[in-house]
């Protein structure tokens, strides 16, 4: 068996052989639908479905006995960076969250929109790190979702097919072991082990250039008899700028 899913179908299979209840599938088949209608056309760097990495984050809660919550919150964690809703601006607006708040609910927006704003980069890790005892409940379950959103996103040695491979690598190896001592306080020791498993296999990989995508992060193929509008378009190219500089991934 699969061991973290990567479709819908695997997930639903997934969260039945972990005891969740029918009506915890259900919610998490709604939130699917929600994903599939804001990630069209979307792939990560690597050439991979951008809901492919969605449904694994979530997969990876799953495999944890996360709580239903934030479970979907895995699954929706880049509606507010990388969801299309219609208008190409990327970042947390009150009608997106409207939406949001109307398809899943309070809680799970309320957590998505925490998610967003955790700034991951390696300047503010050391101050996550510090401020750990400090965290609530609900900034724990940001974090773990943001654990498996690393685990998710290295896993299969994805980050090294996209077209930014040495800056990830370099992040990887000098920032990211943070993440097996937060999944250790956390209480999630298997996280925590294959985190430190996946990035040492990263670390001694190679892949062949031939491979490798010409993007460094998420990007857009739209259906060939959809044209976007000049604004949409505008949106587009303005994000893909902001996203060569160094800075959170999602």
């Amino acid at each position: 068996m699969f061991l973290y899913a990567q479709t819908n179908i695997q997930l639903y299979r997934q969260l039945e052989a972990e005891g969740y209840s029918v009506a915890d599938v259900e919610t998490v088949g709604r939130a699917h639908e929600l994903a599939q209608r804001l990630f069209p056309g979307i792939y990560r760097g690597s050439g991979r479905p951008f809901l492919a990495h969605l449904v694994g984050t979530a997969s990876v809660l799953v495999s944890l006995r996360a709580r239903v919550p934030v479970v979907v919150t895995g699954l929706l964690h880049a509606v507010y960076t990388h969801g299309e809703f219609g208008n190409g601006w990327r970042g947390i607006k009150e009608a997106k969250r409207a939406k949001v708040r109307q398809e899943v609910g309070e809680e799970v927006e309320d957590l998505i929109a925490r998610y967003t704003r955790l700034t991951w980069r390696p300047s503010t890790l050391p101050a996550i790190r510090a401020g750990f005892d400090a965290m609530g409940p609900l900034e724990r379950d940001v974090l773990l979702v943001r654990l498996a959103n690393e685990l998710e996103d290295h896993l299969d040695l994805g980050i090294l097919y996209s077209a930014d491979h040495k800056w990830r690598r370099a992040f990887m190896e000098t920032d990211l072991p943070a993440c097996v001592e937060m999944a250790e306080r956390l209480g999630a020791p298997a996280l925590a082990k294959r985190l430190a498993e996946t990035f040492a296999e990263v670390s001694n990989a190679h892949v062949s250039p031939a491979l490798r995508g010409s993007h460094g992060e998420s990007f857009r193929i739209p259906l060939a008899s959809h044209r976007p509008r000049l604004r949409v378009a505008v949106s587009h190219l303005l994000a893909r700028w902001l996203e060569r500089r160094p800075a959170r991934r999602p």
